[in-house]
């Protein structure tokens, strides 16, 4: 596989997949056109607006965007595609999208085949087992929480640590994710803002400035290390 699977498309004080332009570069150095699929509609834009901002996001590349929803048969679009981006927005609708448009199989097998494949937010909490960790509202209901399974674990993209000065009496991310071992068994990562994991071949990095956070049923919640290895994570 040759995946980066990104917290966000966005940090704070910076534009759209800025701190990821230099990954970016590597990961589509060898193609000319990627397809971008536009189906969590972040804030229920339009499958054309979310790719328009999508190729502005990447325009530094100089290759050609097009959208899944452009294509008349997405499937062989899919099992032709050169390079794949799934945007961030709402997990449930996207991964009833996927569904619905039989498609995500077929983004299963091109992403193991090796086609290069990045994944923001909701694009890469489809890469997991389920989509049980997401933080999103339920707006739709997909058929099932089994997304990808490219990974053999959970991912929580935009993982917050507890704050000790606030005063909002809520659950905390960490307390969600352990009622989420209460009833399933898969580790979930904890990916921070602006941290990545860099997926070649069989290993699994990750990527960027912060560590990510490890949760394993039953057990106290852990720090990895930037450049830490999760392929023996499962």
């Amino acid at each position: 596989m040759n995946c980066i699977i990104a917290s966000t498309s966005t940090v704070h004080g910076s534009n759209y997949l800025a701190y990821l332009e230099d990954a970016l570069e590597e990961l589509y150095k060898d193609v000319s056109e990627i397809i971008f699929i536009p189906y969590a509609r972040p804030g229920g834009i339009s499958h054309d607006e979310y790719t328009a901002k999508a190729r502005e996001g990447l325009a530094f590349l100089n290759k050609k965007v097009k959208g899944l929803h452009e294509f008349e048969n997405p499937v062989e679009a899919l099992q032709n595609a050169q390079a794949l981006f799934t945007g961030g927005g709402n997990t449930f609708l996207l991964v009833s999208q996927l569904y619905n448009q039989k498609v995500l199989e077929p983004l299963k097998k091109v992403i193991e085949s090796g086609t290069p494949y990045l994944g923001t937010s909701a694009g890469s909490n489809i890469c997991g087992l389920t989509m049980g960790t997401t933080n999103d509202m339920p707006i739709v209901y997909p058929p099932s929480f089994k997304t990808l399974g490219i990974l053999e674990f959970n991912l929580n993209p935009h993982y917050l640590d507890p704050d000790p000065t606030s005063t909002h009496k809520g659950e905390t991310r960490e307390t969600r994710i352990k009622e989420f071992h209460h009833m399933n068994s898969m580790p979930v990562v904890g990916l921070r803002e602006g941290s990545w994991l860099r997926v070649k071949n069989k290993d699994i990095i990750l990527e960027g400035d912060l560590n990510a956070r490890i949760f394993e049923k039953d057990e106290e919640p852990y720090e990895v290390e930037s450049g830490t290895s999760l392929k023996d994570l499962e």
